[in-house]
This record gives C-alpha cells, sequence and structure tokens, in this order.
C-alpha cells in the first residue's frame, strides 16, 4: 500500500476525529474511508479511548511521513499483542460482569432451564421430529442478538437457513440445539464463556459478551459422503 493512499486515509481520519464533516466526493476517497475503516477494525480489541486515538493517529502519521518514530518498533512491536490481550481481559471482565443481571433474569423465564455449562435454554415451539446428535449436521434458521437487543447476525434476516456439523460451531449450540427436536423453535441464552469467551468477536461482538440466539430446527442432514479411496496403484514389475 503507498504512503499516499495511506496518507490520504490518515487525512480523512483526522478530520473525522476533529469533528469536521468529509464529504467523500468520488470513488478514491471512499476507497481512502475503506481504509480507515478496515484500520479501525484491527483495533477494535484495543478498547482505544478517544485520547488513545489520537496517539494511534500519530504513530500512523509519523510512519507514513518516513521520518524518526518517537518509539523503537524493535522493542515495542513485540508489545502490541501483550496489550491487545490486557484490554481484551480487562474488557471481557467487565462486560461479564455487567451480564450477570440479565443471565439471572432469564433463568426465571417461564420454561427456562439452566443447562450444566450455564447456557439458558428455553423452548419456544416443540419440534415433532428427532433430536440431533452431536455428530449430526443440522439445517437451522437463527437470529443473534448482545444483551441489549442489537442484532448482530442473522440468517432469518438474510433469508438463508445454513447447514453446520453441530460439533462444529460454539459450545452453546453444540449443547443447546441437541436438545431441540426438528420443527421446533428455542431461545439459547449463552454466557460467554460458551460463545466467543474472552477474544470476543470484534467488532460486533465484544470480549467477555453474553449472545442470545433464537433457532428454528429446520432438519437434520444427512453427513457428506466420504471421499473414496483412491484406487491401488498396481506393483512395478521387476525387471528381468
Amino acid at each position: 500500500m503507498s504512503k499516499t493512499i495511506v496518507a490520504g486515509a490518515i487525512a480523512l481520519l483526522f478530520a473525522a476525529q476533529a469533528g469536521v464533516a468529509q464529504d467523500l466526493k468520488n470513488d478514491d476517497e471512499k476507497t481512502l474511508y475503506a481504509i480507515g475503516a478496515a484500520i479501525s477494525r484491527n483495533l477494535a480489541s484495543f478498547n482505544l479511548t478517544p485520547e488513545e486515538v489520537k496517539i494511534v493517529e500519530q504513530g500512523l502519521s509519523d510512519g507514513v511521513a518516513g521520518g524518526t518514530l518517537k518509539v523503537n518498533l524493535e522493542e515495542f512491536g513485540p508489545k502490541i499483542q501483550a496489550l491487545a490481550a490486557d484490554r481484551a481481559t480487562k474488557s471481557a471482565a467487565k462486560e461479564k460482569e455487567a451480564s450477570k443481571g440479565f443471565l439471572e433474569k432469564a433463568a426465571t423465564e417461564k420454561g427456562a432451564t439452566k443447562l450444566p455449562s450455564g447456557v439458558i435454554y428455553i423452548e419456544t415451539a416443540a419440534g415433532t421430529g428427532a433430536s440431533p446428535k452431536p455428530t449430526d449436521q443440522v439445517k437451522v434458521n437463527y437470529h443473534g442478538t448482545l444483551t441489549n437487543g442489537e442484532v448482530f447476525d442473522s440468517s432469518r434476516d438474510r433469508g438463508e437457513p445454513v447447514t453446520f456439523p453441530l460439533n462444529g460451531v460454539i459450545p452453546c449450540w453444540t449443547e443447546g440445539v441437541q436438545k431441540m427436536k426438528v420443527g421446533g423453535k428455542a431461545k439459547l441464552i449463552c454466557p460467554s464463556e460458551t460463545a466467543y469467551g474472552d477474544r470476543g468477536a470484534p467488532p460486533k461482538i465484544k470480549p467477555g459478551a453474553t449472545l442470545v440466539f433464537e433457532v428454528d430446527l429446520l432438519s437434520i442432514e444427512a453427513a457428506p459422503a466420504a471421499p473414496a479411496p483412491e484406487p491401488a496403484m498396481p506393483e512395478a514389475t521387476p525387471p528381468h
């Protein structure tokens, strides 16, 4: 990526931080804006304050300018992941504490069952078909929200059911969907330990976030056929 392109993206970023409305006049400017948005996603786990964002901006600007940096990257570069991990841990602890009341209230809802992992299972419509095993593939529709009701993903909204192996998803789903029967619907309330844990899934799902899924179990699908074995090669006839 050229210095000119990154410099343009930084200029747009500075303008936004300064509260200056920046009209995007053409595709180049929109692409520069997209660079800034992409960079912001990589920074989500740091949970930066506005003051810290300004420090990051200064590092970007100094790096693009090609002058002398204020820190030694060989010394501080390796500390970036450690800082991200520390910030994520602290953010997760705060998020878990904030979710306690939500989980406690959900456990008292009519028909709620608290599973061994802490997942809260609420059947909303009984199914009449079979229940899946962990090794089965299932076809579902789902609607995922945060505890504040914000939607982070929804196959219902896309109008596209999804199929996946039940042992290849987050533990909340592996445990909860096994309790359902085909044709049934349920709400799964997933503490972070059964979802995305302390790492979260930025930018939409914070570290330590409790998630809520409304799940419709449409069918249990046949597992994909194992690939046919390669035909054995005939042994070479030894020369006479």
